[in-house]
This record gives structure tokens, C-alpha cells and sequence, in this order.
């Protein structure tokens, strides 16, 4: 694989890591990281908040380098919102942690925070991501941040400073049409959320009446935050705070466990206390007063370590859907994500875009496409045609370093897998029937050689193609309109029909639907198609299409053929 600093991004960040650490900590385990926060569905945006950093950890990694990948759950964050399709009964638990929220009704789990994080675990499992995870609740309420607390408070006028110089700026306005027309659905979306600030710019930040306090209690009583600290004495650690819910209280902070730093000091904290070297962010944190820009003073200034290098990344859209948020709910995850597509493919989208550009996932009909393009690649990797940019994208996508990922024994097109189970409803026996004839020289004999593919796209059929575009083929013959055919139509059924024995398996078909109006044409089946030919051989499948399925057009033709069967095909065509 080309691992040269031209060869592919994830290459040239990883010579930067490994020089960045060794800068700082010679011969130390190299920490790269991410941050999640389970508040809903970990959608496939918050996926490149984790495939980043895992793409140039495992790199470091294949170059035997020490390296590590925490992700830092954070379900000690307040429950904001309740998200679209939850019992709205549920805003009752808003401002507790979401470790201390019920389950969504009807779960396995515990609590909030763990009823999300499962699903996104299983699926990091599945893309082969190691990781090593960081409970923000254990953290804080074991104590383990005791001291980084009490050096914040200690240093609150300092930091109260630094927040002070973002204060009076404004947010970025918010995305407007261009001259030259509206700016895309990716970018609009990225100055979207970087105008609201994603939780970072409009994040408490601390500033209460009583002064600057960069640490927020949780209430013992109602377990919320919405609690006001009123004092705070540095000698004794006593924090003194009153709660929405009327309870008043005194705690030594040198005890105190149900509480938290404010996001903008809280990051930073935790990039010194991990010692990470690489982390990425999304585009929110580029406004002046993001987390990022202003936690990069914090740390130096007041934890006396370095920020994290690392680049900002890039919307991530899903096809026909507007920006992803968690807190409106009905987002595609990665665990919807791999019931369509293999994981293989799934890290490939992640990794052959620089972090910085945006992408889209399809759901649509376009993931068709996608896969055609995915095997079109690994048809150059193994002729040595492919540029090698693109074959570290392929070698990434497949494997990491600990070795590579489950992949389809015979990896037949996405679109004829699709196509066959569309037109067999799924049917086990009729679809192993058909893939048995797509290729009678190399007949598939169990449908485990085309699996996890056919499931994908069995899925994907079930679940994404909408009722009224699912194919049905006729169980009668359109006898009205094979009696209203003139001769010439007539002739190209009857040269169809005279073929199909000779010409029965999917290359053959293909040959065979197409070379029917060259030869009525008078031309060689080997002709290239000029305009007029095309016409007559658009005009010959639409016949075909409305006698086979009622409609004028549908799956390929030489699928279609083969899944409706010899038999049926003469009978619906009039033979």
C-alpha cells in the first residue's frame, strides 16, 4: 500500500501525528481520540468523529507505532431534549444526566445514555474500530477528575478572561443564497450548525450572577442541573449553589461527585488529562468562541499542556435527506447503514474523502451505483490499474491492522442482487434459481457465496423501495395488446423468443435483447448503436417491460428474464 506523504490524507496526517508525538513524548503511546455523545440515535455524521481518528490511528498502528483510540462517551452531558417519536412525559427527566434518564419505553437497557451507545458499539464492532472507551459519568462521579476540578476553580478569573475575549463576538451569519444561486445542502447545512454553534458557542459557559464558576453541581434533590452556584471559598473547597427546584446546598467540592466542568473548560481538560495528540472536530468549531478555538487557550493557559492537532471535518448527508440531527430522531446510524451496505463499503466513503470535504450516503437508489463504482475498483486493484491514492482508500476500506474484514464470497452486482429480490418477493428457491443461471459456466450453487451482499440488498429493497416501484411480473398475458401488435413488433418478440434456449444466462440475455433490432436493423449483433438504433431498441424494451410488468420500464431486462423463467416469458410474450 503507497503510505508516501502524496499517497492519500490518512497517510499524511499520520507522518504529522508521529512526528507531533514524538515532539511531545517520546516513545509514549500515541493517543488519538473522539467524542460522543449518546443524548439519541449516533448518526452517520457523528461516524466521522470516530472513522477519522480510527483511519490514522490504524495507520500509525500498521507502522508499529504504540497508538491508542479513546472515545470519550459523554453521558454525563444534561438530557436536552426529548427527541421526535419518545413519550413526551419524557421532558420531565431534561437537565439530568443522561445516565440518570430512563430508557426510551420498551428498552433492554439501563438508562439513556446506554440505550444509544449499544447499537453504535455493535456497529464500530462490525467496521472493525478499536477503541478504547471512556464513561464520562464514571469518570466524574468516581472522583478520577478531582483535581483537574479544583485547579479550575481555582483558576475561574483566568479562564473567566479567556471566555471574555469571545463574548462580545457574534456568531457567523447564517447561510445565505449566492449570486450564482443557493449553496448546496452539505454546505449550507455545515454554516448551519456552525451558526448555532452546536452546543459549543451557546453552551453555558459558567457566568452566573455571583461571578465565574466553570464547575456545574447536579441538583441531589431533582438530579438536574439547573442549579446556580452562590459562592465558592478556594481555601475550604465549599461550593455553595441553589436549584431551580428550590434546594439550597453546601458541598466541599474536595468530595463532591454529581457535578461536571462546563463544556469549554471541560474538553480541554480532558485533552490534557489523556495527553491526546490527534482529534478531530466538526465545522461548528471554526466560529470565533467554539470550544475548540477558545479550549486551545484554556489548556495552554490554565492545564499547562497542548491542544490536540487535528483537522475539522465536514458535513455528512444522507440522499433526499436534509442535515442530520440526533435531537430530532429519525436519523440514519451506521447500524441502519450496514443493514444496506458492507461494512467495507461503508469505511470506504469515509475514506477516500479528505476529512475537510462533505459526502453523501445513499439510501436511495443511488447506492446501486455506488457498489458499481466500489467493484469497477476492485477490478483496477487487481489489473494494477488503479492510482494509489485509491487503492490506500480500497486497503483501509477492506482491513486494519488487525487484519482484514469479512468480505462476500462471490460479490455479484448490488443492482442484479437487488433486482432479483425485488422481482422473487425473496423467495429463497427462486432466488438461488436464478443466480444458478446467471452464469451457467460457474453456477452459483448456495446462496451463502453471494451473503452479506444479497441480505444487504434484500434489505435495502424491503425497507427503501417504495411499494408503487416494486416490480411485479403479470401472471397473464396482455392479450389485448399482443393482438394489437403490427408485424414488425411481432417480429421482435418471435426473434426473442427463437433465442432465449441459446442465449439463457445473464451475458447471453444481455446479447440477445439487445441485438434484436440490430438484426432487424439488418446489421451485425457486433454494431455499434447509432441514434437510430438506440431509439428502436428503447422502443423494444418498453414493449418488453409493458407485456412482462405492466409498465414501460423496470429492472434489466436480462434479469428480468431470468428471474420471470423460460417458460413464463414465453407465455406473457405471446410464444
Amino acid at each position: 500500500m503507497a503510505t508516501s506523504a502524496e499517497a492519500d490524507w490518512v497517510s499524511r496526517f499520520a507522518d504529522e501525528v508521529i512526528a507531533e508525538a514524538e515532539r511531545r513524548a517520546p516513545g509514549k503511546t500515541i493517543v488519538c481520540a473522539s467524542g460522543l455523545s449518546p443524548s439519541g440515535p449516533i448518526h452517520l455524521g457523528n461516524l466521522r468523529e470516530v472513522m477519522t481518528p480510527h483511519l490514522v490511528a490504524d495507520e500509525i498502528r500498521r507502522r508499529g507505532h504504540d497508538v491508542v483510540h479513546i472515545i470519550s462517551w459523554d453521558d454525563y452531558d444534561r438530557f436536552r431534549k426529548v427527541p421526535a417519536g419518545v413519550d413526551s412525559s419524557w421532558s420531565e427527566h431534561i437537565g439530568k444526566p443522561l445516565t440518570s434518564v430512563p430508557a426510551p419505553p420498551g428498552s433492554e437497557y439501563p438508562n439513556w445514555a446506554e440505550h444509544f451507545k449499544a447499537p453504535m458499539i455493535a456497529a464500530l464492532a462490525e467496521l472493525g474500530i478499536e477503541f478504547h472507551g471512556i464513561s464520562q459519568t464514571s469518570q466524574y462521579t468516581s472522583g478520577v477528575y478531582r483535581e483537574q476540578i479544583l485547579l479550575a476553580m481555582r483558576e475561574r478569573e483566568r479562564i473567566d478572561a479567556i471566555l471574555d475575549r469571545y463574548r462580545t463576538k457574534e456568531k457567523p451569519a447564517p447561510a445565505k443564497k449566492q449570486q450564482k444561486g443557493a449553496l448546496d445542502e452539505a454546505e449550507a447545512a455545515a454554516a448551519e450548525a456552525a451558526a448555532e454553534g452546536s452546543g459549543a458557542a451557546g453552551e453555558d459557559d459558567g457566568k452566573v450572577a455571583a461571578g465565574y464558576f466553570p464547575y456545574k453541581p447536579y441538583c441531589s434533590v431533582c438530579e438536574r442541573d439547573t442549579t446556580t452556584v452562590t459562592g465558592y471559598d478556594d481555601e475550604t473547597t465549599e461550593l455553595s449553589f441553589t436549584c431551580a427546584c428550590g434546594h439550597a446546598e453546601t458541598v466541599r467540592l474536595s468530595e463532591h461527585n454529581r457535578g461536571k466542568l462546563v463544556w469549554k473548560v471541560d474538553w480541554p481538560m480532558r485533552w490534557a488529562f489523556e495527553g491526546v495528540v490527534f482529534e478531530p472536530s466538526g465545522v461548528d468549531h471554526s466560529s470565533p468562541g467554539s470550544s475548540f478555538v477558545v479550549g486551545g487557550q484554556i489548556i495552554r493557559e490554565v492545564f499547562e499542556a497542548e491542544q490536540p492537532i487535528g483537522p475539522m471535518y465536514a458535513f455528512v448527508g444522507i440522499s433526499g435527506m436534509a442535515k442530520m440531527s440526533s435531537s430530532k430522531g429519525a436519523v440514519p446510524t451506521p447500524a441502519d447503514a450496514l443493514q444496506i451496505m458492507e461494512a467495507p463499503l461503508l469505511r470506504w466513503l469515509y475514506a477516500r474523502r479528505r476529512p475537510n470535504q462533505s459526502f453523501k450516503i445513499a439510501f436511495d437508489q443511488e447506492i446501486q451505483r455506488l457498489y458499481d463504482e466500489w467493484d469497477s475498483l476492485e477490478r483496477k486493484i487487481a489489473e494494477g490499474a488503479a492510482l494509489p491514492a485509491d487503492v490506500a482508500a480500497y486497503t483501509r476500506a477492506v482491513g486494519t491492522a488487525a487484519g482484514p474484514l469479512p468480505v462476500t464470497p462471490r460479490p455479484l452486482p448490488y443492482r442484479t442482487l437487488a433486482s432479483i429480490v425485488d422481482i422473487t418477493t425473496g423467495h429463497e428457491e427462486q432466488t438461488l434459481r436464478i443466480l444458478r443461471d446467471l452464469d451457467p459456466e460457474h453456477p452459483i450453487t448456495y446462496l451463502d457465496e453471494t451473503r452479506p451482499r444479497l441480505d444487504r440488498a434484500a434489505h435495502w429493497v424491503t425497507t427503501q423501495v417504495p411499494a408503487e416501484q416494486r416490480t411485479r411480473v403479470r401472471d397473464e398475458p396482455d392479450t389485448t395488446l399482443l393482438a394489437s401488435l403490427d408485424d414488425r413488433r411481432r417480429e421482435s418478440l418471435r426473434l426473442l423468443l427463437d433465442g432465449l434456449d441459446d442465449h439463457w444466462s445473464l451475458d447471453g440475455l444481455t446479447t440477445l435483447v439487445y441485438g434484436v433490432p440490430k438484426i432487424q436493423a439488418g446489421l451485425a449483433p457486433d454494431t455499434k448503436p447509432t441514434p437510430e438504433l438506440k431509439v428502436a431498441q428503447r422502443e423494444f424494451f418498453a414493449l418488453l417491460y409493458e407485456l412482462l410488468v405492466g409498465r414501460d420500464t423496470g429492472p434489466r431486462l436480462p434479469t428480468l428474464l431470468l428471474a420471470a423463467g423460460a417458460p413464463r416469458v414465453r407465455t406473457l410474450l405471446g410464444g
